[in-house]
């Protein structure tokens, strides 16, 4: 029986058909990523070479245009989910409270991790496999106790709040692969609210907090992060900070600016300030990444995947990170709202939750 609060669109979103062709996607997915992981402890030059330098520099541009596939084909949340589809999860829900310190939480993660790629992840396969099969190993701990994708996914998750801020706009809108029913497990769903963004939800000082944080500071941060170099040659624990002083540097003096222009914009003019503040974060990464991609980098050897630099100009791959930001900058800022979410939403389980 349908849900009366739900409209399905039409051609439905939710037939078997569909879930079975996301299923397949997904199991395929994961096969990729496992096969990543392994190659990360068996063959670490190669396993760098795919996670590093070719799955994640995908990645942002496919939280601008299309999180929800994302969020559907994730390796590490269909593993995570695995206890609430088999039934073995608790299904706890979080108070507002509670995910407000899980986002705050996740952004903290995501500044102490990136940074360390420098010392560590970057040039050491193992080590990299090692933080996957941790943070797989947190994430599904999680899904035994907490409902569909509330704890991980929307919660610890520390790509998530990346994710939140680059996908306040998308291309198009998928069916929700994982969730058949919606349990109002997180309010706002991210998945399912249109024009989702990190300053949509101001329930807790740590929902604020965690906003401010990846709004203000990640431009900043992506910037100095940049401007480090791998083999840091961290031979002790008070080598560290080095990793961090630039990344850091950057987040504070990026997070400045956003404060001030926080208290200048009229009401209302909140989600136009985040979508600026994340075209200029899109934008400074792919305008060092992707020279670095292909031999042209700041630091020779960081990042590299094949070297074009005999082959093709500098200007040439300039003037492509150049129409890239004016797309970023257009596609965040300037295009109107479409009123698309990331998923569709599926019907709720119970009639009387709205």
């Amino acid at each position: 029986m349908s849900d009366p609060f739900v409209t399905i669109p039409k051609g439905n979103p939710f037939s078997a058909r569909t879930i079975f062709y996301w299923r397949l996607a997904q199991t395929l997915v994961w096969l990729v990523g496992a096969g990543i992981l392994l190659s990360l402890f068996l063959l670490p030059k190669m396993g760098l070479l795919l996670f590093w330098n070719i799955l994640i520099p995908v990645a942002p541009a496919l939280f601008v245009f299309a999180p929800g596939v994302w969020r559907n084909v994730c390796p590490l949340a269909t593993t995570n989910l695995l206890p609430r589809h088999w039934g073995l999860s608790q299904r706890k829900k979080l108070t507002a409270t509670q995910l407000g310190k899980l986002n705050l939480l996740s952004v903290l993660l995501l500044y102490a991790i990136v940074p360390l790629r420098h010392a560590v992840f970057n040039t050491d396969g193992i080590a990299t496999g090692l933080l996957i099969v941790i943070l797989t190993t947190v994430g599904i701990t999680l899904g035994f106790f907490y409902e569909w994708k509330s704890a991980w996914c929307s919660g610890l998750c520390p790509v998530h709040p990346v994710e939140k801020l680059y996908g306040s706009n998308v291309a198009f809108t998928v069916p929700n692969a994982h969730c058949h029913k919606c349990m109002n497990c997180v309010v706002p769903c991210p998945d399912s609210t249109p024009n989702i963004h990190p300053s949509a939800s101001v329930k807790t000082i740590y929902h604020k907090l965690s906003g401010w944080l990846i709004v203000g500071g990640l431009p900043g941060f992506i910037w100095g992060w940049f401007h480090v170099p791998d083999h840091a040659y961290v031979a002790g624990i008070n080598a560290f900070p080095g990793v961090y002083q630039m990344p850091l540097m950057g987040m504070l003096l990026t997070l400045s600016i956003y404060a001030i222009f926080a208290e200048l914009v009229v009401p209302g003019s909140e989600k136009k300030l985040s979508g600026l503040f994340a075209a200029a974060g899109v934008s400074c990464y792919y305008w060092y990444r992707l020279p670095a991609l292909f031999g042209m980098g700041d630091f020779k050897e960081d990042g590299f995947l094949v070297d074009l630099s005999s082959y093709v100009p500098f200007w040439v791959i300039r003037t492509f990170t150049i129409v890239l930001a004016l797309l970023f900058f257009y596609w965040l800022v300037i295009r109107s709202s479409n009123k698309q979410s990331w998923a569709v939403r599926p019907p709720y389980a119970n009639k009387f939750l709205k």
